[in-house]
C-alpha cells in the first residue's frame, strides 16, 4: 500500500507561515505568591526592627543631637555648641570619679556573681529533692523590688547601728565605714547587686546545662572521671556560648547600674564626696540637679555608650580568642 509523504520543504514552509505563539501572561495571583515568598520573612522580623528603631535607634540619635546644643531642662533647646559639652564633661572631676566607681563596682560584683552562678547552677542540675522549690528560691531575690533590697542592705551596712558592724564589734574588730570610705561602699553595693542578679544568671546557666547531652557524663563516669573533672572538662566547655552571653549582658547592666547606689543612703547623691556615685547617677545629677543641663547629660550618656561598646568588643574578642585556643588544643589532642 503506497502512502503519500509531504516533502520536508513544504513542512518547513507551513511551520514558518504559522504565527508565533504569544507568551503566556503571568497572573496577578502568581505574582502575589512570589512576593509572598520573598517578602514574608522580612515582614515577620519587621516588628523587632520597628520597635528597635522607635525605642532604641531614634533616642540614641536624638541624644547625640541634644549633646551638641546648650539644652536646658526648663528653657529648652539653645544654641548649637558642637563638642563643647563633651569638653566640659571630660574636665569635671566628678565625671572621672563616677567612671572609677562604675568600673570598681562592676568588677567587684560581676566576677564573683558569675562564679557563684555557675556553681549554683551545677548544684541545681544534680539529683536533688524538691528541685522546683530550690530553683524558685534562687529566683526570689530577683523578684524583690530594688527599693526594698536597697533599704534592707542599707540598714545592714549602716556605719553606726548596722548589723555587720555590730557583729564586728562583738568579735573584737573595728567597725567599717561602709558609707564613709570608698572601697567598703563599693563592696556593700556590689553585695546588693550580687544578691539580686545571681539567681537570674543561675537559671540561664542551668538551662544551658540541661541541654548538655548526658552521654558525655556517662562516658566520663566509665572512664573514671570525678565530678570535679566532669565539671571542668565537660560542663564549663559546653557552657562557653552561654557564658559569653552572660558576660556581655552583665557588662551592659553593670556599667549602667543606678538603683542600688542611688538608694544606698537617704540623700541619693553617691556620698558626701561622691565616693560611690556611678556614671548614670552623674547623668541624673547633671540633667536634673543644680545644672539642669540636658546637653551635658546627653554628652555623658554618649560617652558611657561608647565605653560600653568598647568594653563589649574587648569581652567579645577575649572570649573568641579563648574559644579558638581551646578548639585548637582539642584538635591537637585528637591528632595525637
Amino acid at each position: 500500500m503506497a502512502t503519500s509523504t509531504t516533502p520536508p520543504r513544504l513542512d518547513r514552509r507551513a511551520a514558518s507561515s504559522t504565527p508565533p505563539r504569544a507568551p503566556r501572561r503571568v497572573g496577578f495571583s502568581q505574582n502575589l505568591g512570589r512576593w509572598d515568598v520573598k517578602l514574608s520573612p522580612y515582614l515577620y522580623i519587621s516588628p523587632f526592627f520597628i520597635l528597635f528603631g522607635v525605642t532604641g535607634l531614634f533616642p540614641l540619635i536624638y541624644t547625640a543631637w541634644v549633646s551638641m546644643h546648650d539644652w536646658h531642662l526648663i528653657a529648652g533647646q539653645g544654641d548649637f555648641v558642637g563638642l563643647k559639652n563633651f569638653g566640659y564633661v571630660l574636665q569635671e572631676p566628678n565625671f572621672w570619679k563616677a567612671i572609677r566607681n562604675t568600673f570598681s563596682i562592676f568588677l567587684i560584683s560581676t566576677i564573683p556573681q558569675l562564679m557563684i552562678a555557675i556553681v549554683l547552677a551545677a548544684l541545681l542540675d544534680a539529683n536533688l529533692r524538691a528541685k522546683t522549690f530550690w530553683r524558685m528560691g534562687v529566683l526570689l531575690p530577683y523578684v524583690v523590688a530594688p527599693v526594698a533590697v536597697s533599704l534592707i542592705f542599707g540598714r545592714l551596712f549602716a556605719d553606726q547601728t548596722g548589723i555587720i558592724n555590730t557583729i564586728l564589734k562583738d568579735i573584737g574588730l573595728n567597725p567599717i565605714g561602709w558609707h564613709s570610705q570608698v572601697f567598703p561602699s563599693h563592696v556593700a553595693i556590689a553585695t546588693m547587686v550580687n544578691f539580686r542578679w545571681t539567681g537570674y544568671n543561675t537559671l540561664i546557666l542551668l538551662a544551658a546545662m540541661q541541654a548538655i547531652p548526658r552521654d558525655l557524663y556517662e562516658a566520663a563516669v566509665i572512664d573514671g572521671a570525678s565530678r570535679v573533672r566532669q565539671f571542668f572538662s565537660i560542663t564549663v566547655p559546653m557552657l562557653r556560648p552561654t557564658i559569653i552571653f552572660v558576660v556581655i549582658t552583665s557588662t551592659i547592666g553593670g556599667l549602667q547600674i543606678f538603683d542600688e547606689p542611688r538608694l544606698f543612703d537617704q540623700l541619693g547623691q553617691g556620698g558626701p564626696s561622691r565616693q560611690w556615685m556611678t556614671a548614670t547617677m552623674y547623668i541624673y545629677e547633671v540633667g536634673w540637679g543644680n545644672q539642669k543641663s540636658f546637653g551635658r547629660a546627653a554628652a555623658v550618656a554618649w560617652i558611657l555608650f561608647l565605653i560600653i561598646v568598647v568594653v563589649g568588643l574587648i569581652n567579645f574578642s577575649l572570649t573568641k580568642r579563648i574559644a579558638s585556643d581551646n578548639t585548637s588544643k582539642s584538635r591537637k589532642k585528637v591528632r595525637r
